[in-house]
């Protein structure tokens, strides 16, 4: 999950001064210590009544018509979502309260730190905020639904393009050989910038022993095959008696899992990588789709990044029915388009329902898939801000998400080192049957795809520009012709 900052601190008090339009704005989302994150989990204090009016004022909020809504977050913000979850949230904040000032920024930086601690891209549910203060709740669904569209309709494109060209083109397959490795490498630097401040102590400021050990003991996990969801949910408890210093029940916890899963190896074996999944997508159907869109969504805390590693097991793993050179070619499409990372699950859908019962099924497939990923954060933002506000701010919810946004950087991490394992496998195959000649251009290849690798992760650690990740696969997508078509 992101955090989101001025070039000057932010206090409650400063959101009752306007924001000058040529003051400048520095936008660092990933690394920024001083959430307003954490302002809103450490306290169950109420604000004064003149901060709450302040907090809730919204006479500068333009009541557009649900079509000039539309038009206005699908033209301002749908076209123009490149660059991830960072260059998003700046583009909404600058435009609407930096440069329109539909609220003050101290409100901002508090609705923001809400949509931080749950699940589902933090954009998309900004922007039904707004939509949601100038056209109530309708306004908000339509906000959403223009900010996604332009992101969806491309990737649905892409799916069958992707489908028309064939999976034996070997043009078009050198050029996702190539990006597979940068996949690997996007998705390990995401896990650090999640790192930043998810290991983060919310009432020192500090780097928390604890949250590390948690991110390092669930990345344990998920390498010894244990369930993604008894780690993320069993690390929340853990580290909400840990906030509280109840180290004898925290430790019981602790060792308890670990012996859980000695007396599991010892009677039934060492867990198979299927046993991560819940096998609630066995076959591509449609209402097996939408389930599986539906729980990746209401898991997505961090972003896409979270869901990524459940949707592979259950589609790629479990299923059987997605190929993994396959799920990592829609992860790259999806960095590429301006939409949130989620959207890789519309081709998912796409293709799942191809295997199902071919085209018709495909399209359906997709926009089911789709709709199942963002009905939870629809669900969640449309529900009442108010409400979650109150959840966020209690002490025993706010430490429990804390354990998990820690746990969930060892998901992450993990299903980046499994990616970048998987492109290399793919490229290497079995050479011991092969000739000399062959066995030697697949080693070629293999040490090719690993300098891609390095390249790409020192490109992403340099450079913080919105557009770095779309013309770092462009730039992949060319090189694979010359690299990788024999």
């Amino acid at each position: 999950m992101a955090t989101i900052s001025s070039s000057e601190p932010i206090s409650p008090d400063k959101g009752h001064h306007p924001v000058s339009n040529s003051e400048p704005v520095n936008i660092d989302i990933e690394s920024q210590n001083d959430s307003p994150k954490n302002e809103a989990t450490t306290s169950t204090d109420t604000a004064s009544p003149s901060e709450d009016a302040d907090l809730e004022d919204n006479s500068n909020v333009p009541r557009l018509s649900i079509l000039r809504l539309f038009w206005f977050f699908f033209y301002n913000f749908g076209l123009f979502a490149w660059g991830g979850p960072v260059a998003q949230i700046a583009l909404i904040k600058d435009r609407l309260v930096i440069q329109e000032k539909w609220i003050t920024l101290a409100r901002f930086q508090r609705v923001f730190s809400v949509y931080q601690i749950l699940p589902g891209p933090e954009a998309a549910e900004l922007c039904m905020f707004f939509g949601c203060l100038s056209a109530g709740r309708l306004g908000g669904i339509v906000a959403g639904l223009a900010f996604i569209l332009p992101g969806f309709v491309l990737m649905l494109v892409a799916s069958y393009v992707y489908w028309l060209a064939g999976f034996e083109n070997k043009y078009f397959n050198a050029s996702f050989r190539a990006l597979q490795p940068m996949v690997a490498a996007m998705i390990l630097r995401a896990a650090h910038k999640i790192a930043d401040h998810s290991v983060i102590n919310q009432k020192t400021r500090k780097v928390d022993p604890f949250l590390v050990i948690t991110a390092i003991c669930t990345a344990i996990n998920s390498a010894l095959r244990i369930n993604i969801f008894i780690s993320l949910g069993l690390y929340g408890v853990i580290y909400t008696f840990v906030s509280r210093r109840l180290w004898i029940p925290a430790g019981l916890l602790f060792v308890l899992q670990y012996v859980g899963y000695a007396i599991y190896v010892v009677f039934r074996g060492v867990p198979s990588p299927v046993s991560l999944a819940l096998g609630i997508a066995k076959t591509p159907s449609l209402i097996n789709l939408f389930v599986l869109g539906l729980v990746a969504g209401s898991l997505s805390f961090g972003g896409a990044y979270t869901a990524i590693p459940f949707v592979q097991v259950e589609a790629v793993l479990k299923g059987g029915w997605l190929t993994q050179s396959v799920f990592i070619d829609c992860i790259a499409i999806g960095n590429v388009l301006p939409a949130p990372l989620v959207i890789f699950v519309t081709f998912v859908g796409f293709q799942g329902g191809m295997a199902d019962g071919g085209l018709g099924s495909a399209f359906a497939g997709a926009v089911i898939i789709t709709l199942g990923m963002f009905f939870p954060c629809f669900l969640f933002t449309i529900a009442g801000h108010s409400l979650l506000e109150k959840l966020v701010r209690n002490k025993f919810l706010s430490a429990f998400f804390d354990g998990l946004c820690g746990a969930v950087v060892g998901v992450i991490a993990i299903i980046a080192a499994q990616i970048l394992k998987s492109s290399i496998e793919g490229l290497a195959g079995k050479t011991a049957t092969d000739s000399i000649i062959v066995a030697y251009d697949r080693i070629s290849q293999v040490g090719s795809a690993a300098v891609l690798y390095l390249l790409a992760l020192a490109v992403l650690y340099k450079f913080n520009n919105k557009y770095t990740a779309l013309l770092l696969l462009l730039s992949g997508a060319i090189a694979g012709q010359f690299i990788f078509v024999s």
